[in-house]
């Protein structure tokens, strides 16, 4: 695998004390300040097998958003330590960039890694990825409303440049928000085809951040709930059923321009190129829906089980056809049913890019499964998903689902090498 990453300059001295304080050892930087290239993380052999794919961190937009949905997801949200300053913003967004560079191409998260430092101090790596090829790591970050403004206090001098698009989202019906894992001042959307990959960027990041900022809550997820790509086939949610099929494609460009990339011509220049993402937990309940019978469960879906067909006839990419009607005079497809309150046809032609995971966090206290839909939805604005969601107001399938977790934050565009993310906004 190449060794070739261009951070901004190597960690900050404050990224170097957070390691230290989290207990690791120092990062060994050039003379100029660069990083000197360290342990590499995947072997040659890896390189050319599918776990050893690497896409790339740098570009016009961030990977993670259009990238072929990985296997494996770990998110968590930050808030900033009470007492950091502007300048603790600037200087971990860039020790982010940095190490988020070296890691998404099968290197360690410093030059000396997990076993080239002094014998002596800790590691600066925590190496549970060492020997791993990329696994198609990516990583995505994002800024959250409190950011900008908390408390009408405009701690980092950006309140001035908080995008109007970036709204709190309202409360739906239904809601039955946790404040504990909802919100968020940062997120860290980390992607992989293997599981300890994405734990490994989520671990190391972190570390980075000691001091500056914390981790508020984060989710893992597995088995991903939608496609990017033509090439994947259509997941199924822990519903059993298809999930994602009228997703926005990475090669529909004039759909990612049109419903997902954020416009130059916007109010909020620094964020043209970026997008925002509306993130929320969503519990099943799925020992409820384990006894609905098969019909009633298409029913409330709109689609066959079997292959993911629209009630109305076809097979899974066949339009939904909602004036058909049944030999009963009944349309095909319920008016209540996901498919049909979900579908741009009945929303304003608005269309959001999917990006989900199912989860399964143990169990409750009353022995029912922990389980659900880690719901992650890229658009131009938030109030596209807030459309779609209100018209979901009536969806007959809210009898086996809560929302119980709900965040947003903006997603500036891609960084360019020798620069980090999120640079526009302090221009």
């Amino acid at each position: 695998m190449s060794e070739h990453v261009s951070p901004p300059a190597g960690l900050s001295r404050r990224g170097l004390l957070g390691l230290l304080g989290a207990g690791a050892g120092g990062i060994v930087v050039g003379a100029a300040g660069g990083a000197v290239v360290g342990t590499t993380v995947a072997t040659a052999a890896d390189s050319g097998s599918a776990a050893g794919t690497v896409h790339p961190f740098f570009g016009a937009h961030q990977a993670g958003i259009t990238t072929p949905v990985q296997d494996h997801l770990h998110f968590a949200a930050f808030d900033m330590a009470d007492d950091a300053t502007r300048e603790d913003l600037i200087s971990l967004l860039q020790d982010w960039t940095y190490a988020a560079a070296r890691m998404t191409q099968g290197l360690d998260v410093s030059a000396s890694g997990a076993v080239g430092g002094r014998p002596e101090a800790p590691p600066d790596d925590t190496g549970e990825a060492l020997g791993l090829p990329a696994s198609a790591l990516t990583i995505t970050f994002g800024l959250g409303p409190d950011l900008f403004e908390r408390d009408g206090v405009d701690r980092f001098g950006i309140a001035a440049r908080r995008p109007a698009d970036l709204i709190v989202l309202p409360k739906f019906l239904g809601d039955d928000l946790v404040p504990a894992a909802s919100g968020g001042q940062l997120c860290i959307q980390a992607c992989a085809d293997d599981p300890q990959v994405a734990v490994h960027a989520i671990r190391n990041l972190s570390r980075i951040g000691f001091g500056r900022a914390k981790i508020r809550w984060s989710q893992l997820g597995f088995g991903r709930t939608s496609k990017t790509s033509a090439a994947q086939a259509t997941p199924r949610n822990l519903f059993g059923f298809k999930d994602g099929t009228a997703n926005i494609l990475a090669d529909d460009t004039a759909g990612l321009d049109e419903h997902v990339w954020v416009p130059a011509s916007g109010a909020a220049g620094w964020m043209a190129g970026g997008s925002y993402l509306v993130a929320r937990r969503i519990s099943q309940l799925i020992e409820t829906w384990d006894r609905v019978r098969l019909v009633e469960q298409e029913r409330i879906v709109g689609r066959d089980k079997a292959q993911g067909a629209p009630l109305s006839g076809g097979d899974e990419f066949t339009a939904p056809d909602f004036s058909k009607t049944d030999a009963t005079g009944a349309t095909s497809i319920d008016a209540r049913s996901h498919v049909h309150l979900a579908h741009p046809d009945v929303n304003g032609g608005t269309r959001i890019l999917r990006r989900g995971y199912n989860f399964v966090d143990g169990n409750s206290v009353l022995g029912s499964l922990d389980a659900g839909l880690f719901f992650l939805s890229y658009q131009r604005s938030p109030e596209q998903f807030v459309r779609i969601q209100k018209k979901l107001s009536t969806d007959a399938m809210n009898e086996y689902v809560r929302h119980v977790g709900s965040a947003v934050f903006a997603v500036p565009p891609g960084a360019t090498e020798g620069s980090y993310v999120g640079a526009g906004l302090f221009a």
